[in-house]
């Protein structure tokens, strides 16, 4: 089966790029290499390249692994944490 490609609008591809930055000031602050973190994380240094770039197609668990090694794991909790709308939407169904 052929992999499908994810189709983001403009706006959302700059989301990824900037958390790509984000993970890759993340490395370099803590002064480790592409290939140290590559390593550590069980990836190739090109799927590194990539996550730093926010590509889109990376596997989820990839992103996790690089978090893990940067010691930012818990980061990944903070995703859909606070669902403001989920919460109004909810509470529209109790009135």
């Amino acid at each position: 089966m052929a992999k499908k490609k994810q189709i983001l609008f403009p706006k959302h591809k700059e989301v990824l790029k900037q958390m790509g930055e984000n993970i890759k000031l993340a490395r370099k602050r803590r002064k480790l290499t592409t290939t140290q973190v590559a390593e550590r994380a069980d990836i190739v240094r090109k799927t590194l390249y990539q996550i730093e770039q926010g590509n889109p197609s990376v596997a989820m668990g990839a992103y996790f692994n690089v978090l893990r090694v940067l010691g930012l794991q818990n980061d990944f909790l903070k995703l859909a944490e606070d669902d403001e709308f989920g919460r109004k939407l909810q509470d529209l169904d109790l009135v």
